[in-house]
């Protein structure tokens, strides 16, 4: 139950901030910016070159072939194996179909190979059920008992949703945590530089409530800021939630606590307002990379993906992933659940060890 005191610090806590209207606008902005430039670039329907070889050279593949160039979002250029390979790895070309020989109408499967990059993950989603339906239009105009042909991705992780969609959980759980650590971190470093603590320990006023009002109104700071870049997403990006509301909301609110926790540690090991900037770069960026925010950890190297998969920010990203594009609930995420406890854990030991009170009230 919380205290008088303890409400009464909180409301202090969230005066302080909105008194701060620059830094809620450009805290709000960036994120919004982002969005909107993935939403309106998802709206360019330019036709995508995809190079095409075939192997076969049947009228069972050039009937397949002559149906994605009546698709617009097509445009097929032939080529051949070598041309083909150039042309993907100097980025001329997106993706590349392999015809193999013996694509005929006798033939029991075919196994036609995709080539694409794995980090382009809205491209990816275009072109795989487009080129699946092409397949199955041709197939049962032959057949209805056996499949004749299977498509093979390599290379990637299929997510059958848009890129603004993948890209929304992860830039509300980066925002999240920028804005976790500087109220929390920046904050106690902060409150020491201008003696606000050593004032504050001096009052009846308990270490005990310091730390709760600071993490409540944080809480509702944070909330409130996602909940206005969540809504422009929802209303004016027509962003897609599948999951539940409540089971998202739940994951962002374990989400602040598990960061405010980090940042209380960042806070209490740094002695000034350069050393917690320098800390919370190397905290926060590296995450940024290997988190998954912009892109699949699975496209980056194999002997990261253990060490990204354990990242606080890793979690976070996928469990809001999960919910909002899987639908998945709290007790389907019960291995994510852990570990945001268990980084909650490490983070209040940590400021707990590092933060001496009696050094700051005296």
């Amino acid at each position: 139950m919380l205290t008088q005191k303890q409400l009464y610090l909180t409301k202090v806590f969230i005066q302080m901030f909105v008194r701060n209207k620059q830094y809620i606008i450009f805290s709000l902005i960036l994120p919004m910016v982002i969005l909107g430039i993935v939403a309106f670039n998802e709206g360019d329907e330019d036709p995508i070159d995809i190079g095409l070889v075939d192997k076969s050279n049947t009228i069972l593949s050039q009937q397949f072939t002559s149906r994605l160039n009546k698709n617009n979002l097509f445009n097929i250029v032939i080529k051949n194996e070598n041309s083909l390979k150039e042309d993907l790895i100097s980025g001329k070309l997106k993706a590349g179909l392999v015809i193999p020989i013996g694509m005929t109408e006798k033939s029991i499967a075919t196994d036609i190979k995709l080539l694409v990059d794995s980090s382009d993950i809205q491209f990816i989603q275009t072109i795989q059920p487009i080129l699946n339906n092409s397949l199955l239009e041709i197939e049962r105009e032959l057949t209805k008992v056996e499949p004749l042909f299977i498509l093979t991705l390599e290379d990637i992780k299929s997510r059958s949703l848009s890129y603004i969609n993948f890209l929304l959980p992860g830039i509300m759980a980066f925002m999240l945590m920028n804005l976790s650590i500087a109220g929390s971190g920046f904050n106690v470093v902060e409150f020491r530089r201008r003696g606000i603590l050593k004032r504050l320990f001096v009052t009846p006023i308990k270490p005990i409530d310091f730390v709760t009002a600071i993490v409540l109104a944080r809480m509702i700071i944070v909330i409130a800021q996602l909940t206005i870049v969540f809504s422009f997403a929802l209303f004016a990006l027509d962003v897609e939630i599948v999951g539940s509301l409540l089971t998202f909301y739940f994951m962002i609110t374990l989400g602040i606590l598990m960061f405010l926790t980090l940042g209380f540690s960042i806070g209490s090991l740094a002695k000034s307002q350069e050393s917690v900037g320098v800390l919370a770069s190397i905290f926060i960026y590296p995450q940024l990379a290997l988190s998954g925010v912009f892109f699949p950890i699975e496209s980056l190297p194999e002997l990261i993906h253990p060490f990204a998969a354990l990242l606080p920010l890793s979690i976070l990203v996928e469990s809001l992933r999960l919910v909002a594009n899987d639908g998945l609930m709290v007790f389907d995420l019960f291995g994510n659940f852990i570990g945001m406890v268990m980084w909650i854990i490490v983070g209040t030991f940590l400021s707990t060890k590092l933060f001496i009170w009696k050094e700051v009230a005296g």
